[in-house]
């Protein structure tokens, strides 16, 4: 049995060999968007001399690598290429990487700016089908809680009556933030605010996205992520300074 037959890379790999390779696990992977990955440095080919691609078996684990970060961590190429450089110069071993993948990002990134970053933003895959007894169960909310989160636009139910993993995610994070005595209409701000966002990013993205041809889409996608973790950081920033302030300095929070 050829190692491409049992589900292993060969030496070498055409582009079009390295897109049946990882499509499995992939489904949305084009040509496009790998050529995309190498404009923007994630690999590094060989060419031969005809200007052909080689790709090797270290870089289709690279490839898989940077998709798995975009596609379970929402993770922008800034960040994914801060991590592969740590993992390249021994910062951070390969497989804590792989596994936690906050952690090359730690050691090279987050102790700079101590804020949030994009895997807090990943987009929940909205596959999940609950009830409300399950949401709330799952989440930790009393039914009151969720209908008021369903009043304020926080929650909404799909058009078959059931909650995805969107509703989880949300419903999650007020569960905890119930705990300090916040509830559904103290959150209304949280709302508005990120319809803004969506309006305002909206407007910078849509010319990208509107353009032919898969690079163009994958440029959108990843202007996308980038948006989202300079987002979150912000906010992150402008209420740890206003915490600071309302506190009387930074030494008064432990």
């Amino acid at each position: 049995m050829s190692a491409a037959a049992a589900g292993q890379p060969r030496s070498t790999l055409t582009i079009g060999d390295v897109l049946a390779h990882l499509k499995v696990e992939f489904p949305d992977l084009t040509i496009s968007k790998i050529r995309f990955l190498e404009t923007e440095g994630l690999v590094q080919p060989e060419r031969t001399p005809s200007g052909y691609r080689k790709f090797s078996a270290g870089d289709v684990a690279r490839l898989r690598y940077v998709l798995s970060q975009q596609r379970d961590h929402y993770l922008p190429l800034r960040v994914i290429k801060e991590q592969l450089d740590a993992i390249d110069r021994g910062l951070v071993a390969p497989g804590t990487s792989a596994d936690s993948p906050r952690a090359a990002h730690v050691a090279v990134a987050s102790i700079q700016d101590n804020a949030p970053t994009a895997e807090h933003f990943r987009p929940a895959p909205a596959a999940m089908r609950m009830s409300k007894a399950e949401l709330c169960n799952a989440a930790g909310l009393r039914a009151d809680q969720l209908g008021e989160l369903e009043q304020f636009g926080l929650v909404n139910a799909k058009p078959g009556g059931y909650y995805d993993d969107d509703a989880l995610a949300v419903a999650t994070i007020v569960a905890d933030l119930a705990r300090f005595g916040l509830e559904g209409r103290h959150l209304r701000a949280f709302r508005t605010a990120a319809e803004r966002e969506v309006s305002l990013f909206a407007q910078v993205v849509g010319p990208t996205g509107r353009q032919r041809g898969g690079e163009a889409k994958a440029r959108a996608e990843e202007t996308v992520r980038e948006l989202a973790a300079l987002s979150v950081r912000l906010h992150a920033a402008l209420v740890q300074i206003g915490l600071r302030e309302v506190t009387g300095g930074a030494g008064a929070v432990s």
